[in-house]
């Protein structure tokens, strides 16, 4: 569990000061008594606020209905879930051998409430500006300094929706190379569909946006797949 939350640590971009707040936001009820839903009920609020007042500040022109739509499409199990998984979050949960076995790791409901019970550890681990900084780094992809609130949605979000709707397997994601100095690293991702041979590639300074650009090629193979299907 030390070499997990070490690596969580790293891919949060954040270094907790308590470790047993983190430990607490990524258990389950299903594992112990000492669990995450009340850090999950904090988060929650923190999450909505911090998401809305951003928006706030980026939309100056923006009406109180646009401010709520794009507030509710970022603020949602789904969004919350694909956050989760960029993180590698099901890797460090603990939860019972019930919701094991059941694949609980991999399950949306799960996964978005360890993200907000996530918010609330380093709410009260590092304060309020620490918290914020948080929630618009990991929200990051979801936020645009643009005034459109239809926003297209990023790349893996959209390939996940398109593939969910099609009733077909969700992509899988591989590290195949990091390359470069360790402080300015360039990793190399894989994305593939067990339905189709191809497989896409994509490069960037994150595992974020290197999975995303493998997605955005991936949605392109799809397309030209489409095409000549019809």
């Amino acid at each position: 569990m030390v070499k997990k939350l070490e690596k969580l640590q790293q891919n949060l971009s954040y270094q907790f000061a308590h470790l047993d707040i983190a430990r607490q936001a990524l258990t389950h009820r299903s594992a112990s008594k000492s669990h995450n839903e009340r850090l999950e009920f904090l988060g929650d609020s923190l999450l909505g606020f911090i998401i809305a007042e951003t928006l706030y500040d980026l939309h100056p022109q923006a009406s109180e209905g646009e401010l709520s739509r794009m507030r509710a499409s970022i603020v949602n199990k789904t969004s919350l879930a694909a956050i989760a998984r960029e993180l590698e979050l099901g890797e460090c949960l603990q939860l019972g051998t019930g919701e094991l076995k059941s694949g609980g790791m991999e399950r949306d409901s799960i996964l978005a409430d360890a993200v907000e019970a996530l918010i609330a550890a380093v709410y009260l681990d590092g304060g309020m500006q620490a918290c914020k900084s948080f929630v618009q780094r990991i929200n990051a992809n979801n936020l645009s300094t643009d005034d459109n609130s239809t926003k297209a949605k990023d790349c893996k979000t959209r390939l996940q929706e398109l593939l969910q709707a099609q009733g077909r397997e969700l992509p899988q994601y591989k590290v195949v190379e990091v390359s470069g100095a360790a402080h300015e690293q360039v990793f190399h991702i894989l994305c593939k569909l067990d339905s189709l041979p191809e497989e896409t590639r994509g490069t960037g300074t994150s595992k974020r946006e290197a999975e995303q650009r493998a997605a955005e090629r991936m949605l392109e193979v799809i397309a030209v797949s489409a095409g000549e299907q019809s």
